[in-house]
């Protein structure tokens, strides 16, 4: 006869289902939230140097979110085939790949995904400290305070984390979307028409070199496809969502760049450190708060893409321990909350170390030539994923092939660039991810035991 003890271990052990509670506004808000973050408060200024002229300022934002669409179209037909948590990982894994499947999340959670919590609770506690003049340790543990938050948000209940992430979302779109509107009525036709300075490239060689300092205002629509075996009804929500993300992101900065470009003059454009600022500065009404309008702005945009990183990342770590290719307790659930708990925690929690270790700024570039080359893979692996019997996404890619085909062409032309800007760099991270991410790889292979039961609720 059972002890209550181990039946309550056995409920334990076999709890590590997830429902499907997310609705197509929260899977949207996880796209855009992510995506519009600390980024654009600095890139605009660095695509204007590139482009030369505010024409091509302005060119080089909707180029660039359009060269986007094949790749989100890619992630749609992906996510439709494959609604399950883990984005790149379950690809690679159906594709028939364990060990790039494991890579991809090894290098994920230590190159870009606890990092990247840190990175932007310091961007919080940074624009908190410009609003209060508090600075050093103090802003470190406002940084920690956040990420706690959050956490505990997601820990509870995926449903109300959403909700907040979609608030928040909301309420960091509204301003952008006020600014564009206003800005429109004090735009200056002689800043939008100034000829390109001097010593700029012209022509399809200076929009080339400003799409490609656009690339990562844009990069994290494709997120929503981590989490995609919590959404309802996702053979028809995450297609749509994904869509809906790349086009309203679009729109949203190639509104931006129109009017901070007719607000500000180009050389200063360039030179300035806080571009959005500045350029608000030139409404008349804005002008003298315009500093502090900016600071709280950023403190809502980063809080959005805070709440979207640590809700949707754990959840690959949590479908890699689902096939024992990561620490098994990962992959269970708690049986009231329905969350990965120790995934979340475990993020959370290196996230805050990473906070204390100093500058992770360089860390950060020395992954990107790896993800990228990940990313490069994932489009790759639809030309072996189309052969398969059990690949039948409800949403397919029009021109299929040509579409592949362009996805993986935008993706490699970031790859050699960035090898060509950081060859060193991007050597040594390829290098260290494969040297670890082997030995690694196999130790869970020996170590841990998938889960033999569904892990994911029928899909409508």
């Amino acid at each position: 006869m059972s002890t209550e003890s181990e039946k309550k271990n056995a409920v334990n052990e076999e709890k590590h289902a997830l429902g499907r509670k997310l609705g197509f506004l929260a899977v949207l808000a996880i796209g855009v939230g992510t995506t519009v973050g600390s980024g654009i408060f600095s890139s605009v200024g660095e695509v204007s140097g590139a482009a030369g002229s505010a024409v091509m300022t302005i060119l080089a934002f909707l180029v660039g979110g359009i060269i986007m669409i094949p790749q989100i179209l890619a992630y749609a037909e992906l996510s439709s085939a494959y609604p399950e948590n883990g984005g790149a990982y379950v690809y690679f894994k159906e594709a028939g790949s364990k060990f790039l499947a494991f890579l991809s999340g090894w290098i994920g959670f230590w190159g870009t995904d606890t990092p990247g919590i840190s990175i932007m609770a310091l961007a919080i506690a940074n624009y908190i400290g410009f609003l209060t003049g508090l600075s050093g340790l103090v802003l470190k543990l406002i940084g920690v305070v956040f990420i706690l938050f959050y956490m505990w948000t997601h820990i509870r209940s995926v449903e109300t984390g959403s909700k907040i992430q979609t608030v928040i979302t909301i309420l960091k779109i509204i301003p952008f979307v006020l600014m564009i509107a206003i800005g429109l009525f004090y735009l200056r036709g002689d800043l939008l028409s100034t000829p390109a300075i001097a010593g700029a490239p012209v022509g399809i060689l200076a929009l080339l070199s400003a799409i490609s300092a656009t690339t990562w205002s844009y990069d994290g629509m494709q997120s929503a496809a981590w989490i995609a075996g919590e959404v309802k009804n996702p053979r028809k929500n995450m297609p749509r969502a994904l869509i809906m993300t790349v086009l309203f992101v679009t729109l949203l900065y190639t509104g931006l760049s129109t009017v901070i470009t007719g607000l500000l003059p180009l050389d200063k454009l360039i030179a300035s450190e806080a571009p959005v600022a500045e350029a608000m500065a030139q409404i008349p009404f804005i002008g003298p708060i315009a500093g502090i309008l900016t600071a709280v702005l950023a403190i809502v945009v980063i809080n959005g893409s805070l709440t979207s990183l640590i809700l949707f990342q754990p959840r690959q770590q949590w479908s890699m321990a689902q096939d024992g290719l990561w620490f098994r307790a990962f992959g269970r659930v708690h049986p009231k909350w329905e969350t990965p708990v120790l995934s979340i925690v475990v993020q959370c929690a290196v996230g805050i170390l990473f906070m204390f270790a100093g500058s992770i700024t360089d860390l950060l570039g020395y992954f990107t030539f790896a993800l990228l080359l990940r990313n490069t893979f994932t489009m790759a692996a639809i030309f072996w994923l189309r052969k398969k019997e059990n690949y039948k996404p409800s949403f397919t890619m029009p021109v299929w092939q040509l579409t592949t085909v362009l996805a993986i062409a935008f993706s490699f032309i970031l790859l050699v660039s960035t090898f060509m800007w950081a060859p060193g760099p991007s050597l040594i991270a390829s290098a260290i991810g494969v040297i670890t991410g082997w030995p690694a790889y196999r130790y869970f292979l020996k170590t841990q035991k998938p889960f033999e039961t569904p892990s994911y609720d029928p899909v409508e």
